[in-house]
Formats: C-alpha cells, sequence, structure tokens
C-alpha cells in the first residue's frame, strides 16, 4: 500500500498487528518465492542499524535538551531526525529498526508511564476529560464534513483526514481503511496530511502553553483531546512537565478507545450502503487487531501494579526518565522517517482540511475547558 512510508513515522502506534521486520512464519505480508523467513537472530540484527541510529540521535538530542530545557529532548530528536532524513535520505537498511523503534519502543514507553500511575488517577482523569473529549471529537468530525465539501474533499480522503484528527492520528486512518478499504493514494494523503500537523504541535504547543501560562493539569488535557498522534501528545507534554505527561497520557489513551465505536460504525454504515438486496452480500471480516489498541491493556496492567505498591516509591524517578530517554528514541526515528514526497503529493486541499481541523479541535477543546471550569 503506498501508506507504507508514511507509515514508518510511527504516528500508528495504536496498531498492534505484526510488524514486518518481526514476522514469523504465517505472519506479516506473505513471502514469494524463495528463501523463507529470517532466522530470529537474522531479524534482530536487522533492527540494529537503524534503531542505532535513533538511539544515537536521542542521545545528542539529550544533551541538547539539558541545555534547552524549555524545548526539551523530544522535540529536538524529532527536529534531528527530519533534517537528517531531509539531507540524507536513510537507505533500506536502516527501515526495519526506525519502524520498530517509532512503533514499538513508543508503546514500551507508555507501558513504563504506567508503573507510575495508579488506577485511581487513571480513573478520575478519563472521567473528568470525557465531556472535553466527546465535545472535540464531535467538533472535528462536524468540521471535517463541513469544510471537506466546502474544499471539493468528498468521499474517503476527507473521512479519514476527520477520523485521524478526532481520534489517534495514523492509526484510527489504518483502523478506518481496515473498514472502508479506502483507496491507497488517499490513505497516502491522509497521513501525509495527519504527520505534517503533527509536527507542528510538537513545535509549537508547548511555547503557546508557557506563553499562556497553562497550568499543568490544563496543558495535558489541551495535549490529549487536540493533538492528533499519541506520539506528538506524549511528546509535546513530556517537554512541559512531568505532570502534564501523565495526563495528557491518560486522556489521549481514553480518547483512542473512540476507534472502536467508529470503526464498527462505519463498516455498518458501508455494508448498508453497498448492500443489494437481490445479491446476497460477503460479511467483510473485521481485523481486530487494527481497532483495538491492544498495547491499552498492557498500560492498564502496569498500573495495576503500581496501585498495589509492588513498584517502590524510589523506583518511579528512574522508570521516568527511562520513559522520556525511550519516547526521545522514538521521535528521533519518527523523524528519520519523514517523507516529505508524501507531503507534496497530498496537495494543497488535504493540508488546508487539516490545518482547519487541527485549529477546530485546539480552540474547542480549550473553549470546553473554559465551560466546564477546568481552564
Amino acid at each position: 500500500m503506498a501508506m507504507n512510508e508514511g507509515a514508518g513515522t510511527g504516528a500508528e502506534i495504536c496498531d498492534l498487528s505484526v510488524p514486518p521486520e518481526l514476522a514469523g512464519p504465517g505472519q506479516g505480508p506473505a513471502q514469494g518465492p524463495g528463501p523463507g523467513p529470517r532466522d530470529p537472530l537474522g531479524r534482530l540484527a536487522g533492527l540494529v542499524p537503524g534503531a542505532g541510529l535513533a538511539a544515537a540521535v536521542a542521545l545528542v538530542a539529550t544533551v541538547l535538551g539539558g541545555l534547552l530545557p524549555v524545548v526539551g529532548a523530544p522535540v529536538i530528536a524529532i527536529v534531528l531526525g527530519i533534517v537528517l532524513a531531509v539531507s540524507f535520505r536513510p537507505s533500506a537498511g536502516l527501515k526495519p529498526g526506525l519502524a520498530f523503534t517509532s512503533k514499538r519502543v513508543l508503546q514500551a514507553s507508555i507501558v513504563v508511564l504506567g508503573f507510575g500511575l495508579s488506577l485511581g488517577q487513571v480513573l478520575s482523569t478519563g472521567a473528568q476529560s470525557l465531556p472535553v473529549l466527546v465535545g472535540t471529537l464531535v467538533a472535528a468530525l462536524g468540521m471535517a464534513w463541513l469544510a471537506g465539501r466546502a474544499l471539493g474533499l468528498l468521499g474517503d480522503v476527507r473521512t479519514l483526514i476527520g477520523v485521524g484528527t478526532a481520534i489517534c492520528g495514523a492509526s484510527a486512518i489504518a483502523a478506518t481503511d481496515a473498514v472502508i478499504d479506502a483507496d491507497e493514494a488517499d490513505v497516502s494523503y491522509a497521513i501525509a496530511t495527519i504527520f505534517t500537523f503533527n509536527v507542528v504541535a510538537v513545535l509549537l504547543y508547548p511555547a503557546i502553553g508557557h506563553a499562556l501560562g497553562f497550568s499543568q493539569h490544563t496543558f495535558g488535557l489541551w495535549a490529549g483531546t487536540a493533538i492528533n498522534d499519541l506520539s506528538s501528545v506524549v511528546a509535546a507534554s513530556t517537554v512541559y512537565g512531568h505532570a502534564a505527561s501523565s495526563y495528557g497520557v491518560i486522556v489521549k489513551l481514553t480518547r483512542t478507545l473512540a476507534i472502536i465505536p467508529i470503526s464498527l460504525g462505519l463498516a455498518a454504515i458501508r455494508g448498508w450502503r453497498r448492500s443489494d438486496p437481490a445479491v446476497p452480500a460477503a460479511p467483510r471480516r473485521l481485523d481486530v487487531r487494527r481497532i483495538l489498541p491492544l498495547f491499552i491493556v498492557a498500560f492498564v496492567a502496569a498500573v495495576a501494579v503500581n496501585t498495589t505498591g509492588a513498584v517502590p516509591q524510589s523506583w518511579h524517578h528512574g522508570l521516568s526518565d527511562a520513559a522520556t530517554w525511550m519516547i526521545t528514541a522514538a521521535l528521533a526515528a519518527i523523524g528519520l522517517s519523514t517523507d516529505l514526497g508524501h507531503i507534496r503529493r497530498a496537495g494543497l486541499r488535504p493540508l488546508v482540511l487539516g490545518a482547519i481541523l487541527w485549529l477546530t479541535v485546539g480552540l474547542a477543546s480549550l473553549g470546553l475547558q473554559a465551560l466546564t471550569g477546568t481552564l
């Protein structure tokens, strides 16, 4: 599919399908004629070049982040990665390791963050954020329909950009594509659009938050409800502060769960539109792994373990530092995987729609926070 390189941005982290670089027999893409899959050590060795490069960039970003704490290592890492990707296009041999780091390492960092939270915090935060979450979701989807029609973007590309902005970026796009079977070009354009505004959010949100004097709570809720992808939410809120990061992650994971009803609803609508009373339609099989973010289960398990007191309080600081390092490495890999060609090929209208929706969810989140008294 044409989204392969775009998917390498790491934005699709909510999808837990087996990645090609780790696929064993019977998993991943079908094997063509020729030798079978490499042995496990060979597959592991294939990850080393890309993962090593991401780690090296993360190390430089961590040093620079110490000198520029307002900017922060994660933001520096993604910027350095993009600069390197544009200047020296990464070779094919680096792609498996970059894909693994941008996706699996970032997922693992979320789980590590869970070891510093309690179930009470998670449930309370999720419940408190629901009015803002639901409001921004409705605003994004409604504006996608209105602005998409005004821009002449009809059909799947409008749906994909709307769902990607409203829920969980490229992972929501992948889940939606699984049920509506969108055109490859539409998927690529939607992913390129979402990725563009992810980068903009990572670079601008912390600065805006500081300029407006947002509290850690306010910024975490704003980032969690208004930034497209979990990777970008984690990056921006980690730079802002530890409390903002914990709050933003919980809010974003709660928002991500909307993938399930939206995907099932789209499947039902698409099936109804295509139904022909004279021809029995074969039911389309849904891949649950693409619409259910299973790594959330691991996050909740980590929170439950910490709630029991099994994780010593003295470990929390070290775990937080480890999670920040993993986030920095993942953001470096995302930057290194950037393909500006996807953004250029998307054209102006999808980017305009993405900008409108990006502004809509950001302003709607702040407006709803003001109305609910959480701003």
